[in-house]
């Protein structure tokens, strides 16, 4: 039997770069963390989520609340990428 040194972690790190699902991944984590560390009522607001080359875009259905999360755009990246535990995200667009 040959021992595998490998830890199943670092395996699945190292098929996520191989077939270049991170990022794919990470969108989905975003998705789902936004409820999370934003809360229902920004979550109720919020009409879409995505991740496109390190820039989260989100679509925000209420202008009060567009404009206060652009004033947040720096503490939303680091939030988020605490959460994915890497530099993630390098933008936020707010539309």
């Amino acid at each position: 039997m040959k021992k595998n040194d490998t830890t199943l972690q670092d395996a699945l790190k190292e098929m996520l770069q191989e077939y270049k699902l991170a990022p794919q991944l990470n969108e989905a984590r975003i998705k789902v963390l936004w409820e999370q560390l934003m809360g229902k009522t920004i979550n109720t607001y919020t009409s879409g989520i995505s991740v496109r080359k390190q820039v989260l875009y989100l679509t925000i259905v209420s202008a009060p609340l567009k404009h206060e999360l652009s004033f947040a755009k720096e503490k939303i990246i680091s939030l988020l990428n605490e959460e994915l535990g890497e530099q993630f995200i390098q933008e936020v667009v707010i539309r």
